[in-house]
């Protein structure tokens, strides 16, 4: 008598079973991990429906072949265009689903395997630029403060400018996160779930103070929402600050083969602080950069800019309302290392009495 072969699960239910029980209940992923998750399957099922007619409900695993998976990913970058960093992510998602399989259903390792052999492209990390405090200042002002649009199109920018936050934080940005007394702050939710408290400038707190009382007084509500009420997208955010940035162009010619993007706005902020002093370990708390595309801008840029020394050089930020306000977060504000004027650099150490700095201490050096 042969021993029958267990029977296994068609893909729907193992995809079910990925998100419900791995992603939701053992994982507890973010709810931008598993929309991420979501769309990468999503783009793989259409394709696979349109390779081999078959719909997804009628899928099972043995489907997924190694030959079609690399069509998948070869789609992605010829005909929608993907760079290869997406072409990455959506791999890693698919790996971790077959990683899970292979797992719950040993049985399908013969299926799982080849796919978990497919590596990651390799590519290019460009370096991001950054814009100077001139071309910083027109980009704020241009939208038009007559419109809705144009007013939350002024504090967005400018929020995050002040901020340095990323795409995905700025939208995700709550009435309930912004705080006016007694020194202005704003809450930030970042990567891994980590949580910080901005200071914000007098003028971001000036121009916050008058939108937010255009808003309904709904905590949870966007605070920067579309017209419907509803959070922005990323992709809406950059088409935004790209119209914004157009008729720059006529003013500073060379700005015409510039590509804006929310993250250029962040690498200012970043390299205005050092520009102004502020030492880069410290310079982390406030915006926590990543060391790929960031840290070789560093040092050659700071050394041409501050020549001489770290503390003296061009003054592009209000230092002095870092100062004001450098109680109301996990600011870490610089301490001169001249002898006699304080400890030298601790980037454990925060600055108590931040407000103390004299008025003008941010004017020494050039300007």
């Amino acid at each position: 008598m042969s021993a029958q072969s267990p029977v296994l699960p068609d893909l729907g239910t193992l995809l079910q079973r990925f998100f419900v029980e791995y992603l939701l209940e053992q994982r507890r992923a973010s709810p931008r991990t598993i929309a991420a998750y979501r769309d990468t399957f999503r783009l793989l099922l259409r394709y696979v429906e349109r390779q081999l007619g078959t719909p997804p409900a009628a899928l099972c695993l043995a489907d997924l072949t190694c030959p079609l998976v690399l069509g998948f990913l070869a789609d992605l970058e010829n005909s929608r265009h993907n760079s290869v960093r997406t072409r990455n992510a959506r791999l890693a998602a698919i790996r971790a689903f077959l990683h899970y399989v292979g797992l719950r259903e040993p049985a399908l390792l013969a299926v799982t395997q080849p796919i978990l052999a497919i590596p990651m492209k390799r590519f290019e990390r460009p370096l991001v630029g950054f814009l100077s405090r001139e071309h910083i200042e027109a980009l704020l002002a241009a939208p038009d403060p007559a419109t809705w649009s144009g007013r939350r199109d002024r504090a967005m920018f400018t929020t995050l400018y002040n901020t340095g936050a990323r795409v995905s934080e700025l939208i995700g940005m709550r009435v309930a996160d912004l705080s006016l007394a007694p020194a202005p702050s704003i809450r930030i939710r970042g990567k891994g779930r980590k949580e910080r408290s901005v200071p914000l400038w007098q003028r971001t707190a000036v121009v916050l103070r008058h939108w937010v009382s255009t808003l309904p007084c709904v905590p949870e509500q966007p605070l920067f929402p579309n017209r419907a009420g509803g959070p922005l997208t990323r992709t809406s955010v950059a088409e935004r600050l790209a119209r914004a940035a157009t008729p720059l162009t006529q003013r500073y010619p060379e700005l015409a083969r510039q590509r804006f993007s929310p993250h250029i706005i962040r690498h200012s902020t970043a390299m205005h602080l050092l520009q102004s002093g502020v030492l880069f370990r410290r310079l982390k708390r406030w915006i926590p950069v990543g060391s790929s595309r960031f840290v070789p801008l560093v040092k050659p840029l700071v050394r041409e800019s501050i020549p001489g020394s770290r503390r003296a050089g061009v003054s592009p930020v209000d230092v002095e309302a870092f100062a004001d306000r450098g109680r109301a977060g996990n600011l870490y504000l610089p301490i001169s290392e001249k002898k006699g004027k304080g400890p030298r650099g601790d980037s454990r150490r925060a600055v108590a009495g931040a407000a103390s700095i004299p008025n003008g201490a941010h004017q020494r050096g050039l300007r």
